[in-house]
């Protein structure tokens, strides 16, 4: 794919401080990785889900995706849009298999990998000029040799911030790569409309509207202080550095976390098996979605209680089979805590960590339901909806019912 906002594909000046950012973003994944043993569903709608009346939709080829189906959809509905869409099951164990081959294929052109899930990392390869090429060819070179080594294609925006290669990528898609050089930013930014900047969810975007800012650049024209008024300080200062093409985040690179933890401490102490239970729902569910971004499964579940007395425990588990779901967290925490009585003690202080970190689908497969790995799909699921639109778009009930976890215990202190 070509773009006239594309720069010459000659190589940088090697002295030049702008740094050049890829964003490598995946093709329709979990459905590419499926359709590699299915060649008769290549061309076709299809859809990545367990063939069952409650299942939903984890992963949709791009013929699908034109009908409407989309992620997180339920099966029932994406079958009323295609009553003859192709359901391939679900396999978690090759998409990490085929996540680490591409993730090992970035890193051999730059250390400065950012994965930011299973299929999707910013790269910076600024210190690779020299030795490989600009970045439009190393773009190229990465997309020939992720299509080589494994049958995938990928999406690649180049640019020299984080926001800008983000958007780059979701405008070539699919198999595409598309460069937009520093003084062409503005140009291509601010037709866009204002869901493209992040941080725009379905509730800012109404504030926006309802003031007649419908365009990135409605909101760059937008005094900072009026966006401050209408959506606070830090909303409206990051919106408007956005619009404006500002980002001055580096790409990080990351290693391997030794463990995950989320704690929490009460403003008062706490004796309601309720609130504690809510709390653990949302650590647990937060560990998780942490493992699946890092691509890790857990041998090891813990949790820290510190009593009104100052008195601080532990208690641990090793699982029989690693788990990255917020469910198999949730009730091993819960089961670890049920020899406290809270109406006795009173909690000051409650985490949850996970541990003994792997590989995600490298442990040897042991019994696993069809409960198991449909609950996977789920979460899954989530995260893809919660990337999209925002951390609060899907949430658990009992936290809805209860009025808002938040509200009851504040944000979590990690």
């Amino acid at each position: 794919m070509t773009s006239p906002l594309a720069g010459n594909p000659q190589e940088h000046n090697g002295s030049s401080p702008s740094p050049v950012i890829l964003h490598v973003d995946m093709d329709a994944f979990f459905a590419s990785v499926e359709l590699l043993d299915r060649p008769d569903a290549r061309g076709k709608p299809a859809v990545v889900a367990h063939d069952s009346a409650r299942s939903v939709v984890t992963s949709a080829t791009y013929e699908a995706r034109a009908l409407g189906i989309r992620s997180a959809m339920s099966l029932t509905m994406a079958r009323r849009l295609c009553p003859h869409v192709i359901v391939l099951e679900p396999h978690f164990a090759k998409y990490q298999h085929y996540s680490r081959l591409v993730m090992d294929i970035f890193r051999s052109f730059t250390p400065t990998v950012e994965p930011l899930s299973i299929d999707e990392a910013f790269l910076d390869v600024s210190g690779a000029r020299r030795a490989i090429g600009d970045g439009p060819f190393i773009a190229s070179e990465i997309r020939r040799r992720v299509l080589d080594e494994t049958g995938l294609t990928c999406s690649v925006g180049i640019a020299t911030t984080k926001f800008i290669a983000k958007l780059a990528s979701q405008s070539c898609k699919p198999d595409g790569m598309l460069e937009i050089e520093a003084d062409r930013v503005l140009e291509f930014l601010h037709p866009l409309p204002i869901r493209a900047l992040w941080g725009v969810g379905p509730q800012t975007a109404k504030v926006l509207e309802r003031r007649g800012i419908r365009t990135v650049a409605d909101i760059a024209e937008t005094p900072q202080q009026s966006l401050v008024s209408a959506l606070g300080d830090g909303v409206g200062r990051h919106l408007h550095e956005l619009a404006n093409g500002r980002d001055d985040r580096p790409v990080l690179a990351r290693a391997r976390e030794k463990s995950i933890s989320r704690a929490h401490t009460f403003d008062s102490d706490v004796n309601d098996m309720n609130t504690i239970r809510a709390l653990m729902l949302s650590q647990s569910d937060r560990v998780a979605r942490s493992l699946r971004e890092a691509g890790l499964d857990a041998r090891t579940i813990s949790i820290g209680v510190t009593f009104a007395n100052f008195q601080s425990v532990s208690r641990s588990t090793t699982l029989q089979q690693p788990t990255q779901t917020g469910r198999e967290i949730l009730n091993v925490a819960l089961e670890l805590f049920s020899e406290f009585n809270p109406r006795d003690l009173g909690v000051r202080l409650l985490s949850v960590r996970a541990s003994n970190l792997i590989d995600s689908g490298s442990a040897p497969l042991g019994l696993w339901s069809d409960a198991d790995e449909a609950w996977t799909d789920v979460e899954n699921a989530i995260d893809d909806v919660s990337a999209k639109f925002g951390d609060d778009a899907v949430r658990p009930a009992s936290l809805i019912k209860r009025n808002d976890l938040s509200a009851r215990i504040g944000e979590s202190s990690d």
